[in-house]
Protein backbone atom coordinates (compact mmCIF):
# COMPACT_ATOMS: atom_id res chain seq x y z
CA UNK A 1 0.00 0.00 0.00
CA UNK A 2 2.98 2.39 0.48
CA UNK A 3 3.79 2.31 -3.18
CA UNK A 4 0.54 4.32 -3.96
CA UNK A 5 0.52 7.70 -3.68
CA UNK A 6 -2.50 8.59 -1.44
CA UNK A 7 -3.70 11.40 -3.69
CA UNK A 8 -3.72 8.84 -6.95
CA UNK A 9 -5.86 6.43 -4.50
CA UNK A 10 -8.47 9.62 -3.43
CA UNK A 11 -8.72 10.32 -6.89
CA UNK A 12 -7.46 13.79 -6.98
CA UNK A 13 -5.94 13.69 -10.41
CA UNK A 14 -9.50 12.34 -12.06
CA UNK A 15 -12.08 14.91 -9.31
CA UNK A 16 -11.17 18.12 -8.22
CA UNK A 17 -13.02 18.18 -5.06
CA UNK A 18 -11.64 20.70 -3.05
CA UNK A 19 -12.44 23.49 -5.39
CA UNK A 20 -14.65 26.15 -3.60
CA UNK A 21 -16.38 29.28 -5.57
CA UNK A 22 -16.48 32.50 -4.28
CA UNK A 23 -19.54 33.89 -3.03
CA UNK A 24 -21.18 36.41 -5.47
CA UNK A 25 -21.19 40.18 -4.34
CA UNK A 26 -24.03 41.86 -4.23
CA UNK A 27 -26.81 39.38 -4.15
CA UNK A 28 -29.92 39.76 -1.90
CA UNK A 29 -30.06 36.90 0.45
CA UNK A 30 -33.27 35.82 2.39
CA UNK A 31 -33.16 36.57 5.68
CA UNK A 32 -32.71 33.19 8.30
CA UNK A 33 -36.27 33.67 9.17
CA UNK A 34 -37.50 32.78 5.43
CA UNK A 35 -35.80 29.68 6.12
CA UNK A 36 -36.78 28.92 9.51
CA UNK A 37 -40.20 29.03 8.56
CA UNK A 38 -39.77 26.69 5.46
CA UNK A 39 -38.27 24.22 7.57
CA UNK A 40 -40.11 21.55 10.11
CA UNK A 41 -37.80 20.72 12.06
CA UNK A 42 -35.25 23.17 14.69
CA UNK A 43 -32.44 24.35 12.55
CA UNK A 44 -28.82 22.84 13.73
CA UNK A 45 -26.65 24.54 11.36
CA UNK A 46 -26.61 26.86 8.22
CA UNK A 47 -23.91 27.42 5.48
CA UNK A 48 -23.84 28.95 2.21
CA UNK A 49 -22.29 28.04 -1.05
CA UNK A 50 -22.28 28.04 -4.75
CA UNK A 51 -24.23 25.20 -5.99
CA UNK A 52 -24.68 24.79 -9.85
CA UNK A 53 -24.23 28.40 -10.67
CA UNK A 54 -26.13 29.53 -7.81
CA UNK A 55 -26.01 30.45 -4.17
CA UNK A 56 -27.81 28.28 -2.39
CA UNK A 57 -27.93 27.56 1.84
CA UNK A 58 -27.03 24.11 2.85
CA UNK A 59 -29.58 23.49 6.14
CA UNK A 60 -28.78 21.04 8.64
CA UNK A 61 -31.65 20.03 10.85
CA UNK A 62 -32.39 16.82 13.16
CA UNK A 63 -34.52 15.01 10.07
CA UNK A 64 -31.26 15.82 7.66
CA UNK A 65 -29.62 18.44 5.60
CA UNK A 66 -31.39 19.75 2.50
CA UNK A 67 -30.67 22.70 0.07
CA UNK A 68 -32.25 25.96 -0.31
CA UNK A 69 -32.78 29.05 -2.18
CA UNK A 70 -30.31 31.31 -0.83
CA UNK A 71 -31.96 34.41 -2.39
CA UNK A 72 -35.65 33.50 -1.80
CA UNK A 73 -35.31 31.06 1.28
CA UNK A 74 -37.53 28.29 -0.47
CA UNK A 75 -36.62 24.54 -0.14
CA UNK A 76 -34.99 23.34 -3.31
CA UNK A 77 -35.96 19.81 -4.66
CA UNK A 78 -33.18 17.15 -4.23
CA UNK A 79 -30.44 17.06 -6.51
CA UNK A 80 -31.44 14.63 -9.50
CA UNK A 81 -29.02 12.49 -11.43
CA UNK A 82 -29.15 14.75 -14.12
CA UNK A 83 -27.94 17.69 -11.71
CA UNK A 84 -25.49 14.85 -9.88
CA UNK A 85 -23.83 14.36 -13.33
CA UNK A 86 -23.66 17.70 -13.74
CA UNK A 87 -21.57 18.12 -10.63
CA UNK A 88 -19.28 15.37 -11.13
CA UNK A 89 -18.63 16.87 -14.99
CA UNK A 90 -17.70 20.51 -13.67
CA UNK A 91 -15.26 19.13 -11.12
CA UNK A 92 -14.03 16.44 -13.62
CA UNK A 93 -10.41 16.93 -14.33
CA UNK A 94 -9.14 13.42 -16.05
CA UNK A 95 -9.34 15.03 -19.42
CA UNK A 96 -11.28 13.07 -21.74
CA UNK A 97 -14.89 13.43 -21.10
CA UNK A 98 -15.99 9.66 -20.92
CA UNK A 99 -19.47 8.74 -21.20
CA UNK A 100 -21.17 8.28 -17.87
CA UNK A 101 -24.28 6.37 -16.09
CA UNK A 102 -26.31 7.53 -13.35
CA UNK A 103 -27.48 5.12 -10.62
CA UNK A 104 -29.05 5.55 -7.65
CA UNK A 105 -28.18 3.53 -4.68
CA UNK A 106 -29.59 3.24 -1.08
CA UNK A 107 -27.77 0.62 0.66
CA UNK A 108 -24.32 0.83 1.79
CA UNK A 109 -21.57 -1.69 -0.55
CA UNK A 110 -17.85 -2.11 0.02
CA UNK A 111 -17.12 0.40 -1.88
CA UNK A 112 -19.20 3.56 -0.92
CA UNK A 113 -20.50 3.54 2.79
CA UNK A 114 -21.26 7.42 3.05
CA UNK A 115 -24.02 9.31 3.07
CA UNK A 116 -27.77 7.47 1.70
CA UNK A 117 -29.26 7.53 -0.26
CA UNK A 118 -26.62 8.95 -2.93
CA UNK A 119 -26.14 8.82 -6.92
CA UNK A 120 -23.35 6.97 -8.45
CA UNK A 121 -21.75 8.30 -11.18
CA UNK A 122 -19.60 5.62 -13.36
CA UNK A 123 -17.61 6.85 -16.12
CA UNK A 124 -16.79 4.48 -19.08
CA UNK A 125 -12.83 5.37 -18.41
CA UNK A 126 -9.39 3.18 -18.30
CA UNK A 127 -9.83 3.76 -14.02
CA UNK A 128 -13.39 3.16 -14.24
CA UNK A 129 -14.15 5.95 -12.21
CA UNK A 130 -16.99 5.86 -9.92
CA UNK A 131 -18.58 9.20 -8.28
CA UNK A 132 -20.63 9.28 -5.49
CA UNK A 133 -22.68 12.34 -4.95
CA UNK A 134 -25.16 12.83 -1.82
CA UNK A 135 -28.89 12.84 -2.55
CA UNK A 136 -29.82 15.54 -0.24
CA UNK A 137 -26.89 18.06 -0.34
CA UNK A 138 -25.48 17.18 -3.89
CA UNK A 139 -21.82 17.20 -2.53
CA UNK A 140 -19.25 15.22 -3.95
CA UNK A 141 -18.79 12.70 -1.24
CA UNK A 142 -16.09 10.00 -2.79
CA UNK A 143 -14.49 9.09 -5.86
CA UNK A 144 -13.31 5.28 -6.30
CA UNK A 145 -10.78 4.39 -8.77
CA UNK A 146 -8.90 0.74 -9.70
CA UNK A 147 -6.46 2.60 -7.70
CA UNK A 148 -8.81 2.52 -4.87
CA UNK A 149 -9.74 -0.66 -5.70
CA UNK A 150 -6.07 -2.16 -5.40
CA UNK A 151 -5.44 -0.27 -2.23
CA UNK A 152 -8.57 -1.43 -0.11
CA UNK A 153 -8.09 -4.85 -1.63
CA UNK A 154 -4.65 -5.02 0.38
CA UNK A 155 -6.29 -2.53 3.43
CA UNK A 156 -8.75 -5.73 3.50
CA UNK A 157 -5.87 -8.11 3.23
CA UNK A 158 -3.94 -6.30 5.80
CA UNK A 159 -6.67 -6.15 8.59
CA UNK A 160 -8.25 -9.52 7.96
CA UNK A 161 -11.54 -8.23 7.30
CA UNK A 162 -12.61 -9.88 4.31
CA UNK A 163 -15.77 -8.67 3.77
CA UNK A 164 -16.36 -4.53 4.61
CA UNK A 165 -12.63 -4.08 4.95
CA UNK A 166 -12.87 -1.76 8.03
CA UNK A 167 -13.35 -3.95 10.93
CA UNK A 168 -10.11 -4.28 13.20
CA UNK A 169 -11.74 -6.57 15.38
CA UNK A 170 -12.38 -9.84 13.35
CA UNK A 171 -11.43 -13.18 15.09
CA UNK A 172 -8.59 -13.86 12.42
CA UNK A 173 -6.57 -10.49 13.42
CA UNK A 174 -7.38 -11.33 17.14
CA UNK A 175 -6.19 -14.70 16.57
CA UNK A 176 -2.96 -13.83 14.34
CA UNK A 177 -2.32 -10.53 17.09
CA UNK A 178 -2.15 -13.18 19.86
CA UNK A 179 -0.05 -15.64 18.23
CA UNK A 180 2.30 -13.26 17.80
CA UNK A 181 2.51 -11.75 21.22
CA UNK A 182 3.06 -15.45 22.34
CA UNK A 183 5.85 -16.38 19.83
CA UNK A 184 7.63 -12.77 21.01
CA UNK A 185 7.22 -14.29 24.62
CA UNK A 186 8.68 -17.41 23.59
CA UNK A 187 11.68 -15.75 21.61
CA UNK A 188 12.26 -13.21 24.40
CA UNK A 189 12.68 -16.08 27.22
CA UNK A 190 14.98 -18.47 24.51
CA UNK A 191 16.83 -15.28 24.02
CA UNK A 192 17.61 -14.78 27.93
CA UNK A 193 18.32 -18.83 28.09
CA UNK A 194 21.16 -18.22 25.66
CA UNK A 195 22.62 -14.67 26.23
CA UNK A 196 26.35 -15.34 26.31
CA UNK A 197 27.06 -14.09 29.73
CA UNK A 198 24.33 -16.14 31.34
CA UNK A 199 26.01 -18.97 29.46
CA UNK A 200 29.53 -18.18 30.73
CA UNK A 201 28.26 -17.95 34.53
CA UNK A 202 26.36 -21.57 34.34
CA UNK A 203 29.46 -23.09 32.91
CA UNK A 204 31.95 -21.16 35.47
CA UNK A 205 29.32 -22.37 38.44
CA UNK A 206 29.19 -25.94 37.42
CA UNK A 207 32.74 -26.23 37.63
Amino acid sequence: MSFLPIDRVHGDHLVDRKAVAALPRGVAIAPPSAIVAATDAPIEAISYRMWLGRLVAEVTTAKGTRLFDASTGLMLPAPTARQAESIVRSAWRGGARPEATVERIERASPEYRGTLPAWRVAFNDPDSTRVFVAADTGRIMAVRTGTWRLYDFFWGLHIMDWTNHENFNTPWLLAFAIGGLFLWLGGAVLLYMRWPKRRRRSAGTGA
